[in-house]
């Protein structure tokens, strides 16, 4: 007997059961982001649920008391925190008097990074498994608990699977740092063309005044982490207003539970712990280094590319990474290196009279996102072959 259970908070699955669902590859083994500590971090910090606009509601299968399957989810009011965003639609929907929320998305909360978003205990059960998946969405959508259910940030073979299932493909492009067998960081430089040469080491110079330190999670101090946030909020606050999508109580849990996973490349102003004066908090897979959450105190432009790029990229020729996934938008990571490249959504609405426009907006979207990757590769500062 298999059983479709949503669940209100991932402290109904023990991590075992969870993470068990999301080694069955190396791909999904590497993964930080789909971890139980990571998602459970943001529930108990109460980044989402309580007042933040994101519900909890993970679909899990099961056999008896054996969980087969699960997808992150999450129920919303807003578009928020999303990346790959839907604001034209909600506009849309407004125009015409439609309701577009609540909507339920299987997603990572502010995370637009690439990964497994259905976990299975056996690879071989996802042919089997995801119809059952999708037809309880279905039977969701059609009674209205939600007026759409998005799929965001999958792999291509998953949304291709997606798509088989009546979900309409999506796609985005972001900009992936690609390592190919560097020894040094130089050896990235002497690949580019001249000008974009002189200009990185022109912008590294510029930081000269501070002492930049690379700490992994478990050498970072409460006075550390104290620092960290405190440049999070204030960067969050000049910049949007708010004081972050992530709370203090769970950049905390996150210290506890995943500090093997964490990586900070911090600005000093002194010797003193607390003397941090800007930071970018990353997360490392076995093949991947994701840049996540940056912040600062000062207004130093080049200090932002310093830390938020060729830290990471140093990282990367350092510990023998493949690639640095610096997180979405910022066409300026052109300039520096990074690659542009496809990135995959699905999304299935409940019936209304916009549908048709929707497929044709997506067709049209995909299109023009091909036409500019294409272009954008031609942009690349590297040497011509």
């Amino acid at each position: 007997m298999l059983t479709i259970k949503w669940l209100h908070s991932l402290s109904a699955v023990s991590a075992a059961q969870w993470d068990a669902l999301y080694t069955t590859d190396n791909t999904a083994a590497a993964y930080p982001f789909c971890r139980h500590a990571f998602l459970l971090a943001l529930e108990q910090g109460g980044s989402v649920d309580a007042a933040s606009g994101w519900h909890s509601q993970h679909l899990t299968l099961w056999q008896d008391n054996i969980l087969l399957a699960a997808v992150p989810g999450y129920i919303k009011n807003h578009s928020y925190g999303e990346y790959l965003f839907d604001w034209q639609i909600a506009e849309a929907y407004q125009q015409y008097q439609l309701a577009y929320y609540p909507k339920w998305i299987a997603a990572i909360p502010f995370t637009p990074a690439t990964g497994p978003r259905l976990g299975l205990l056996s690879a071989d059960l996802a042919d089997s498994l995801l119809p059952l998946i999708c037809a309880a969405i279905k039977q969701r959508l059609d009674a209205n608990d939600f007026c759409s259910a998005q799929w965001l940030y999958t792999t291509a073979p998953l949304q291709h699977s997606l798509t088989q299932q009546g979900f309409l493909a999506r796609h985005d492009v972001q900009f992936l740092w690609q390592n190919s067998g560097y020894k040094q960081f130089d050896d990235f430089l002497q690949q580019l063309n001249a000008r974009k040469r002189k200009q990185i080491r022109q912008e590294r110079k510029q930081t000269n005044g501070f002492s930049i330190k690379t700490l992994d999670g478990n050498e970072l101090s409460a006075a550390h982490w104290q620092a960290i946030i405190r440049c999070y909020q204030a960067t969050y606050l000049k910049r949007s207003g708010h004081q972050g999508y992530i709370s203090p109580q769970s950049f905390i849990a996150l210290a506890e539970t995943m500090a093997d996973s964490i990586v900070v490349f911090a600005a000093f102003t002194g010797a003193a712990e607390q003397d941090i004066i800007a930071a970018a908090l990353c997360f490392k897979s076995a093949d991947t280094l994701y840049g996540r959450y940056w912040g600062t105190l000062v207004d130093a432009e080049h200090l932002h590319f310093e830390l938020c790029y060729y830290q990471g990229i140093e990282y990367c020729i350092r510990h023998g990474l493949r690639y640095y996934d610096a997180g979405a938008q910022g066409e300026h990571k052109l300039k520096r290196g990074f690659e542009p490249v496809m990135r995959y959504g699905s999304y299935r609405f409940a019936d209304t009279p916009l549908n048709g426009a929707i497929t044709a907006y997506f067709q049209q979207e995909t299109e023009h996102l091909k036409a500019y990757s294409a272009a954008a590769m031609q942009a690349l500062p590297y040497k011509k072959i």
